[in-house]
């Protein structure tokens, strides 16, 4: 938010620097982002000073140039030529003397001692285009006669430059959402520290009622969401542009100006913070107003040229037959104010703050007025800006007011009542603050004391402080007005504290994270809100049971993920279009769902489960292109082998883990494992159908691990260890002809289970389907480590232990040796 340090003073009446002003900002929490000087004229006019032509005679080799003797103050006279048809000797002139620079634009021209034809010139003799005061090249500059040789320029122009500060204003200080609002809050504390300041809200005491020759009458519909309605119609106004104050002032603070009528709204919203919206009362169909609600669906062309469907609950601004605006959000494009315009009603209200925030959230649209009314605006100074605005009318455009004040208030809002205990508040500061400097505190923000229990203080808070209604909320106010600064720190600090040693989620996260990173993988981050359409039709992740946000921001934030998987896909599609389809992703984050069975009347919340997942994804090619290497597509296994490595780092083996056939919509081909009886991996390749979704075209394989699982197995297994046998290991080949269906997770555990003492290791390193092997058949050679710890295997202990395995594939599964 900016705010210009001259518009500022308008009502702070103090001497204050900028800078001394931007520190109390911070200090008292509305913090300056920036401090911007803005000159009035580029260069502020440095070096040019009034001057006195003494001398003017005609040049002796130029018909159209004088040369001119010219006091500035100085020891000696300045000799200049000039080519200004009207310059004349008695006249006080502007003079940028030698080294000046003026600018012209994004040009810039430095004036330097020359010569003229002949004749040498020590500076300029300007015209006001030529000091960017204004477009005439008529000739230069006469000022007046009475003006001291050798005034800066800058003094006799009054130019005043200007500071602007761009305040990061909190959600909570609407407030302050204004040049009065910041205004306020600076006096309180200068008060308090009896520093020389004073206050000055622009008086409305000349406001009346000219005539009720143009009386639109007002009728509201849907008064919860209205609270308070007024409005007033001035007739025979003239259109066209702001006075150069006016439009200076909301230029400071990057509005740009557009006519009298919609700048004295934008003046009035800058300066106490009420938005206001001036309707061309002849496009009142049917002379009346109307704030209801219009019909699911119904087509309204906002002042942007877009026309939006509403929402059965948007609030409208309506005449007897349509809508005209959105009620504090925007307004529509056949009501506003033009040149042709002649009388308006002026709109001056009090909008629900939910009703406004949800409206524009539907409709995607943030604009100052919906910035202000969805944070909760003064409902007090509803009239007092109304007739601010109708007179600044009066005073810029003519007119006349032509009706009584409307003012529609049928459940007055009150001033919020708090209790506040002084000693409780003295220990949360941690400092033993004066009674009186409370009281003084209190009283210079407006918080009136409505009875005094000696320690506790019955309060009354302006309704405007909508972020003050608990006590911790007064002792915070009183905390930024007193300083924090002002508070000291103790020399100790007491507290209690219990610890639990375990391991550390965010160190076993971090040792994954390091792991994949390591291995060619690059984190991404998403938000957890995501689009409830992902989930229509899902199976495995019904739309159900996804949790639903009751504001959301748009529509693409609607509902908490269930699944990291989404957020994959949407990387990979914007990589992928970005000509970077070699991608190894991995994604750390809660996933979320909702299951109405679970909750009961004790406890509602049963019905919500949070859990931490980590998804990996893998695309395109799983090695970079090399001379020496050839290019090899990421497949299935490239995924499995980045699972099964980053799983073995905290213990767990895959092949230990229970399998289960993959039920996820979107994976064509893959399967599940089971850790303790729970899905722990869901692992596969992503179906063609949600490759399209995102307009991907090389598989992807994706795998989602719950890994607050693998932290509880971290947490409870322990390490341990054993010295290496100082026996060799031996190896021994199968290859076998199975069906299909058989798995090599099934033989390796048939393996285990037939020599469980001196089988250290089954490995499959060959797959073979097709020619030369009978239909329904596949072969699968296997690899099985042998040894004894204690002694050196022998051939015949060897053989026994290979027959006993083959007799076990043999009466298991139907295998054949090959």
């Amino acid at each position: 938010m900016n705010i210009s340090y001259s518009w500022l003073k308008d009502y702070l009446k103090t001497d204050l620097t900028p800078e001394q002003i931007s520190e109390i900002l911070t200090s008292i929490g509305l913090e300056v982002d920036s401090l911007e000087k803005e000159e009035a004229i580029k260069g502020g006019l440095e070096g040019v000073v009034v001057g006195y032509v003494v001398e003017c005679e005609r040049h002796p080799d130029a018909d159209k140039l004088s040369v001119t003797k010219v006091d500035v103050g100085g020891p000696e006279l300045l000799q200049i030529v000039c080519g200004a048809p009207n310059v004349a000797a008695g006249q006080k002139v502007p003079v940028a003397t030698v080294g000046t620079t003026l600018y012209s634009g994004d040009d810039e021209f430095k004036i330097k001692k020359s010569k003229i034809r002949g004749l040498e010139s020590f500076g300029m003799i300007c015209a006001e285009d030529e000091l960017g005061l204004g477009h005439s090249h008529d000739g230069i500059m006469v000022l007046d006669p009475e003006t001291p040789v050798g005034t800066p320029a800058k003094e006799y122009f009054k130019l005043e430059d200007e500071y602007v500060f761009e305040i990061g204003l909190t959600p909570n200080r609407v407030d302050a959402a204004s040049h009065y609002g910041i205004a306020r809050d600076v006096a309180a504390y200068l008060k308090v520290n009896n520093i020389p300041v004073s206050l000055e809200k622009p008086s409305v005491d000349e406001f009346k009622v000219d005539n009720t020759a143009n009386v639109i009458p007002v009728e509201v519909i849907n008064p919860e969401a209205c609270p308070r309605y007024a409005g007033i119609t001035v007739s025979n106004v003239k259109v066209g542009p702001s006075p150069e104050w006016l439009q200076k002032k909301l230029r400071a603070i990057g509005i740009n100006p557009k006519n009298n009528v919609v700048d004295i709204t934008n003046f009035i919203l800058h300066e106490l913070g009420q938005p206001l919206h001036a309707f061309d009362a002849a496009k009142i169909a049917g002379g009346k107003i109307v704030v209801r609600t219009a019909p699911e669906g119904t087509p309204f062309t906002t002042l942007d040229g877009v026309e939006r469907k509403l929402n059965e609950a948007d609030l409208m601004i309506c005449n007897a037959n349509e809508p005209m605006c959105i009620a504090g959000v925007f307004g529509g494009l056949d009501s506003g104010v033009t040149e042709e315009t002649t009388s308006i009603f002026i709109e001056s209200a009090y909008f629900n703050p939910v009703s406004v925030r949800k409206t524009a959230r539907r409709h995607g649209l943030n604009t100052d007025s919906s910035f202000r009314f969805e944070r909760g605006i003064d409902p007090h100074q509803t009239i007092y800006a109304l007739k601010r605005a109708a007179l600044l009318v009066k005073e810029l455009a003519g007119g006349e007011i032509s009706s009584e004040v409307i003012d529609i208030y049928p459940t007055p809002i009150e001033n919020f009542s708090v209790e506040v205990s002084l000693d409780k508040m003295r220990k949360l500061i941690g400092k033993e603050i004066e009674t009186e400097t409370i009281m003084n505190i209190l009283g210079a923000l407006d918080i009136a004391i409505v009875e005094d229990k000696g320690d506790v203080l019955l309060l009354s808070v302006p309704a405007y402080r909508v972020d003050v209604q608990r006590e911790a909320d007064v002792v915070e106010e009183v905390l930024r007005i007193y300083g924090y600064n002002n508070i000291e720190m103790p020399l100790q600090v007491r507290s209690t504290l219990s610890f639990e040693p375990r391991p550390e989620k965010d160190k076993i996260v971090n040792t994954a994270s390091d792991l994949l990173s390591s291995n060619g993988f690059n984190e991404i981050m998403s938000n957890s809100l995501t689009k409830a359409a992902y989930y229509q039709g899902l199976t495995a992740y019904p739309e159900e049971k996804s949790v639903r946000i009751i504001n959301p921001l748009s529509g693409d934030l609607s509902v908490m993920r269930q699944t990291l998987f989404f957020n994959g896909m949407e990387a990979i599609g914007l990589n992928t279009s970005h000509r970077n389809a070699d991608l190894k992703l991995y994604e750390f984050g809660n996933v979320y769902a909702y299951n109405a069975e679970k909750a009961t009347e004790e406890n509602h919340l049963r019905a919500y489960n949070e859990n931490y997942h980590v998804a990996l994804f893998v695309t395109g090619n799983s090695n970079t292109e090399s001379w020496n290497t050839k290019i090899v597509p990421s497949d299935y296994f490239t995924l499995r082998a980045s699972v099964e490595q980053l799983l073995s780092r905290f213990g767990i083996s895959l092949f230990d883990l229970k399998v289960e056939e993959n039920s996820l919509d979107f994976i064509s081909d893959g399967v599940t494992y089971l850790l303790n009886g729970k899905k722990f991996i869901e692992m596969g390749a992503v179906a063609k159908k949600f490759r399209n979704m995102f307009d991907v075209k090389n598989e992807v394989f994706f795998a989602e691990i719950r890994f607050d699982l693998l932290i509880n197995f971290v947490r409870k297994s322990k390490t341990t260890f054993k010295e290496i046998s100082k026996f060799q290991e031996v190896r021994r080949d199968l290859a076998l002809l199975l069906d299909k269906k058989v798995t090599f997770a099934q033989l390796r555990e048939t393996a285990l289970q037939t020599e469980k003492k001196l089988l250290k290791k089954v490995g499959l390193f060959d797959v073979y389907e097709g020619k030369n092997l009978p239909e329904g058949k596949k072969s699968y050679a296997l690899s099985f480590i042998l040894q004894d710890e204690t002694k050196t295997l022998t051939d015949q202990q060897i053989d026994r232990i290979m027959d006993n395995l083959v007799k076990a594939f043999e009466r298991s599964y139907g295998a054949q040796l090959r």
